[in-house]
Order: structure tokens, then C-alpha cells, then sequence
């Protein structure tokens, strides 16, 4: 990217020096095709030569990107108009105006001068409304008027086409993608719902400013993670212990080994507490077979014969619910005995508190156990110095 710098100095503006047709038609030349950023800064200056940058410009093969830096007043707003992209930075002003001439003479010479002058206000308004497209009449009422405009009334406008902001975007995109990727399936399938838009179109990229705002948004994303695995976490004890999972337990539904969803189950066959069977394929529930009916022992007692008819299969299964069960039971205690123990140690810390809390620390300031007395300090008007001392005993002998 080629730049240059239409940028007024003392005593150059549009038209002259570092700012004329001439000195532009030079820089282009070793631009040589390649896109061209040209910043301006300027107060204005010959129209005449702002008309003619403005067609060098438009006739010049690479791509044009004119920056409004600081002020593209008078002249310098012609100039502005020959990007194919126009940005303006936000504190930027952008100032259209009626043409003027310094010429003086008799009244023939001054008429051809107010002809001549609205002659060139008619090609100025013309290349404003090619940018724009307003109307003539509008055109030509802000330049009568003398219009000051700010970035966001020029966006407006039409007269510009991007606002430029100097705060570096950062997208929190890569960031929440580090949350989420190591997330189970289902918390990411809500995160895309919030992050997605509804019609599956390319989502925009969230921009963030600063730092904090990014650490904010991680943090609630951290919540929101904390929150689905309290409120969605379920377990069903199996045979070869707990199974974690959200929703019922159907076909396809995703099971882990762990309370935070992140390590899937290994594939095998788990026989729940009430005799269902689960066959468990790359993490997911693959096939669902319900529990197996059993006569119970009275009939069987009754039956004798009955107690034959019971199938291998049949026993498997309710040796592997009983083992369900006694999981289901063992953990039920280890919870317990866990709640127990943490009562048991804040009992024990509370009454060592309170015993503190009651412990007598009171001396009596005149006993001989007072470490106070002993550490009393010195009263303000003992003597110091031994002159001081006796001075003192002396004033005493002499008293009595």
C-alpha cells in the first residue's frame, strides 16, 4: 500500500507545494499501479487544482483510499471525494462551501467573476452529488449554507463511507472458542444458539474494547458453564458404576465417566437399578432394552416348577441390577459419611471458637500477676538525668 500525504503547511496548501496536482501526479507515477492510501489534512486552497487531483485520482489504475485525518475543508473536501473508499476519522470535520475569488476591477470584470464562480460551484456540486447522490437543490443548500460536518453526519450523509476509530477491535471470538472447545457437545450446542444468529448466517464477530470487558465475559461464561452443570447434570447408577448425562437417558443421548461431562463412557453394556440394559457406543446411548418381568418369589414358592423356567440371561441381569443397586447404596453413604465427617469439623471448630471466645485474659492492674504494672511506662514528670534526680531529692530533704 502506496501512501501519501496531502497534509498543509505554513505555506502550502491545495495547490501549491507538497499539495498541487503536480507534486501528486509525481507521487502516482511511483506508485506505479500499486493501491494508494492518501491522508489529508488541509484547510483548502485552489479549487482549479483540487479539481484536477481529484480526476488524477479517479484515472489512476491502482485502488484510491482517501483518509480525512484532521480537516478536509474547501478545496481538500473535492479532494476527499476521489477515493473509491472514503474514511473519516471520527474527530474529523468535513467543511463544503461557495466558491471565491480575491479578483478585483470595474463591474464588467466583477460579473465575469460572479459567472465564473458559478460556473464552478455548478462542476463542485456535481462531483459532491456523484458521491452522495443528493439531489441539485440539497447540494447546492449546504454548499450556500457553509456546512460544517461532523464523521457521523457525513456517514449520513453520504459523503463519506466509513467512520475510522482508533481503538484496536479485539474479538472475543478465539477466546470463547478456547472456553468451549473442551466443553461437552450439549453445553456448546447452547452456546452456539446465543452465538448464532436464527437464519445459520455467518455470525458477526463480537468486538470488545478492552481487557476487562473480555475477562468479564469469560467469567460469565464460566458461570453459565457452572450453572447448565448443576441445573442439567444427572446420574444413573449402573452396575459398573455411575453414569452422568442431561435429559432422560433415550437413544443418542451423550454419557460420561465424570460430574463435569468430559470424559465420555466407555463402551460396553450397563444394567441399571431397575433392570434396564444400556448398550453404550462412542459415548452415546446406542440401544435401550427395558427391564426383564419376573415372577415374584411368593408365585415361585407356589409354583415350584417355575423357578426352572428362569433363563440365564434373566439371572444375569438381575445380578447386574443388584450390583446397580449396591453402587447406588455405597454412594448414598460415602455422601453421608463425606457430610458427617465436615459436620464433625465444624462442631470441633466452633467449640474451640466459643472456649475462646469465654477465656479470661482480665488481670487486676495492682496484683502482682499484672504484666501491665510491670510494663507500665514512665510517668511524664519522673526525672531522667541524674542532675534531674537530685534536684528532686534535694527539693524532698529539704521539705521535710
Amino acid at each position: 500500500m502506496y501512501k501519501i500525504y496531502l497534509y498543509d503547511t505554513e505555506q502550502d496548501g491545495i495547490g501549491s507545494g507538497s499539495l498541487s496536482s503536480a507534486y501528486l501526479q509525481q507521487q502516482l507515477v511511483q506508485a506505479a499501479g500499486q493501491d494508494v492510501e492518501l491522508h489529508i489534512s488541509s484547510a483548502g486552497g485552489s479549487a482549479f487544482d483540487a479539481i484536477a487531483i481529484y480526476d488524477l485520482l479517479k484515472k489512476y489504475q491502482g485502488r484510491v483510499i482517501t483518509y480525512i485525518d484532521a480537516l478536509a475543508a474547501s478545496a481538500a473536501s473535492i479532494v476527499a471525494m476521489a477515493g473509491k473508499e472514503v474514511v473519516m476519522s471520527k474527530y474529523a470535520l468535513l467543511m463544503i462551501h461557495k466558491p471565491m475569488a480575491g479578483s478585483g476591477g470595474n463591474a464588467d470584470e466583477l460579473l465575469k467573476d460572479v459567472q465564473m464562480l458559478n460556473t464552478v460551484q455548478q462542476r463542485l456540486a456535481q462531483i459532491y452529488t456523484d458521491k452522495t447522490g443528493l439531489d441539485d437543490v440539497t447540494i447546492n443548500s449546504l454548499i450556500n449554507a457553509v456546512t460544517w460536518m461532523t464523521a457521523d453526519q457525513a456517514l449520513a450523509l453520504g459523503f463519506i463511507d466509513r467512520i475510522e476509530d482508533y481503538q484496536t477491535a479485539i474479538t472475543n471470538s478465539a477466546i470463547l472458542q478456547k472456553c468451549t472447545n473442551s466443553a461437552p457437545a450439549v453445553y456448546q450446542r447452547c452456546i452456539n444458539k446465543i452465538l448464532v444468529n436464527h437464519n445459520n448466517s455467518p455470525k458477526k464477530q463480537m468486538n470488545m474494547h478492552n481487557n476487562d470487558l473480555i475477562e468479564k465475559t469469560t467469567s460469565v461464561l464460566d458461570k453459565m458453564m457452572n450453572f447448565f452443570k448443576k441445573v442439567m447434570n444427572k446420574q444413573t447408577m449402573t452396575d459398573k458404576g455411575a453414569l452422568h448425562h442431561t435429559g432422560e437417558l433415550d437413544r443418542d443421548t451423550e454419557v460420561f465417566q465424570d460430574e463435569d461431562l468430559s470424559t465420555p463412557a466407555v463402551d460396553d453394556v450397563y444394567t441399571t437399578a431397575e433392570g434396564k440394559q444400556l448398550c453404550i457406543e462412542k459415548g452415546k446411548v446406542k440401544k435401550v432394552e427395558p427391564a426383564t418381568e419376573v415372577e415374584n418369589e411368593d408365585e415361585e414358592e407356589d409354583m415350584p416348577a417355575a423357578k426352572g423356567k428362569l433363563k440365564p440371561h434373566d439371572v444375569q441381569n438381575q445380578i447386574a441390577a443388584l450390583k446397580a443397586k449396591l453402587h447406588a447404596q455405597n454412594a448414598l453413604l460415602v455422601e453421608a459419611r463425606t457430610s458427617l465427617q465436615n459436620a464433625q469439623v465444624r462442631l470441633k471448630q466452633t467449640h474451640t471458637d466459643i472456649k475462646n471466645e469465654i477465656k479470661s485474659t482480665f488481670t487486676p492492674e495492682g496484683s502482682k500477676r499484672s504484666s501491665k504494672a510491670k510494663a507500665e511506662s514512665q510517668p511524664f514528670f519522673a526525672p531522667q538525668s541524674e542532675i534531674a534526680k537530685n534536684a528532686v531529692r534535694q527539693a524532698v530533704s529539704d521539705t521535710k
